[in-house]
């Protein structure tokens, strides 16, 4: 009797810690936490920020160095091993700024979203929206900005205009290279990504 006491506690205990929803963050450098450690990487800040807030969440960073949507799209059904309850893409910037075809690269990123939803039926999708410096002209800079409030339309997901907002171009905020955040410029990126999960969860 006081064995199958323990066992529903346990049991009731284990339900009770079980996360309600899985975060899946699909990205590039900028998600794996350039020259910091995974912990300081903004999906770790969204997790920590939105657990102490009673939303109880699981975190899986899946940023690799380097990304492109080609990338991405090679190894997408592989990170889609385990069940996510919300997708948020962030990838395309290494794209812009080699100065892939736009059309490729929309291309990538909506097959990696088909992918996504064929796995998971209920998922709420995020879009990270990316900015490019004019290198390739101006007119490739602002197209290649069009293509992720398209996607987020296309895919009824939820956009996030810009995912370096407050960040991009402030000295301080971003290491050496002036691209990556620093520690500081993570956690307001962390922001920009909790006010578009807000309603979600």
């Amino acid at each position: 009797m006081i064995s199958k006491l323990i066992f529903i506690l346990m049991l009731h205990s284990f339900v009770q810690s079980k996360p309600e929803k899985t975060i899946l963050f699909f990205g590039d450098s900028l998600t794996a936490g350039y020259g910091l450690t995974e912990e300081e990487a903004f999906p770790a800040v969204v997790e920590k920020s939105l657990n102490k807030k009673g939303k109880k969440v699981k975190v899986i960073n899946a940023g690799l160095s380097g990304e492109t949507s080609a990338g991405g799209l090679t190894r997408i059904e592989w990170v889609l091993r385990q069940p996510v309850d919300v997708f948020i893409l962030e990838l395309g910037a290494n794209d812009g700024l080699r100065g892939v075809p736009l059309e490729e690269t929309r291309k990538n990123l909506q097959a990696i979203l088909d992918k996504v939803k064929l796995k998971n039926k209920n998922v709420k999708i995020v879009v990270a929206g990316m900015m490019v410096p004019p290198n390739m002209g101006q007119a490739y800079s602002d197209e290649f900005q069009k293509i992720f409030p398209e996607l987020a339309k296309k895919n009824s997901a939820t956009l996030i205009p810009f995912l370096l907002e407050g960040v991009a171009g402030v000295e301080k905020l971003n290491q050496a290279d002036g691209i990556h955040p620093t520690v500081e410029g993570h956690k307001i990126v962390a922001g920009n990504v909790e006010r578009a999960l807000g309603k979600m969860l």
